[in-house]
């Protein structure tokens, strides 16, 4: 009869030899008893052929997530839009969310009509209130009111497009040897 010091001493044995005999015994059984599920055997080509499909149309993002800082604001409103809208529709939205918010600074004028959006505070030039927002390749937008660009000859014209025009003239004619009164004028168009 084994006892069990000595069935102890036989497990240590059988483990030092680099085998259980408990494992071994079960191992056996249990590899015969298993069932395994039945599954796709070839699951890398079934996706190369489901992707190469034509008739598949590649798929949009219902909306976007955009940001637009409101100038002297301290934070960007975030929006959720559609990518077929046009930037009327998200200077309007904005403006929305903004009074909505109770942001501040107040702004001087709730009419979208009053309002220009640049891709950054450094760009000069505003964008095409037609424009789709999927054509435009930014999420992030600058939202400011416009004012009003003095060209050369002294009249008021409100779009931005406008002011840079102005601007590159202001550089030829410096660069053409205008002297001292181009200087003077860039730099009370700068003002």
């Amino acid at each position: 009869m084994a006892t069990p010091k000595s069935s102890r001493n036989a497990q240590y044995e059988g483990h030092r030899r680099g085998r259980s005999s408990s494992f071994h015994t079960q191992a056996a059984v249990s590899v015969a008893q298993l069932r395994r599920p039945q599954t796709v055997p070839d699951l890398p080509s079934l996706r190369s052929v489901a992707g190469s499909a034509p008739d598949c149309p590649r798929r949009k993002p219902p909306k976007v997530l955009l940001k637009v800082a409101v100038q002297r604001s301290l934070s960007p409103v975030q929006l959720l839009m559609t990518p077929e809208s046009t930037v009327g529709d998200l200077i309007v939205a904005a403006l929305r969310q903004y009074v909505k918010e109770s942001r501040r600074p107040i702004l001087p004028a709730n009419t979208a009509s009053e309002f220009d959006l640049h891709y950054s505070q450094f760009s000069l030039e505003s964008l095409d209130r037609k424009k789709n927002l999927v054509d435009l390749g930014s999420r992030n937008f600058f939202l400011c009111p416009r004012n009003p660009c003095t060209t050369l000859e002294g009249s008021v014209t409100t779009p931005f497009t406008s002011c840079a025009k102005e601007m590159e003239k202001l550089r030829e004619k410096c660069g053409s040897g205008g002297g001292g009164i181009a200087w003077y004028k860039l730099m009370q168009f700068m003002m």
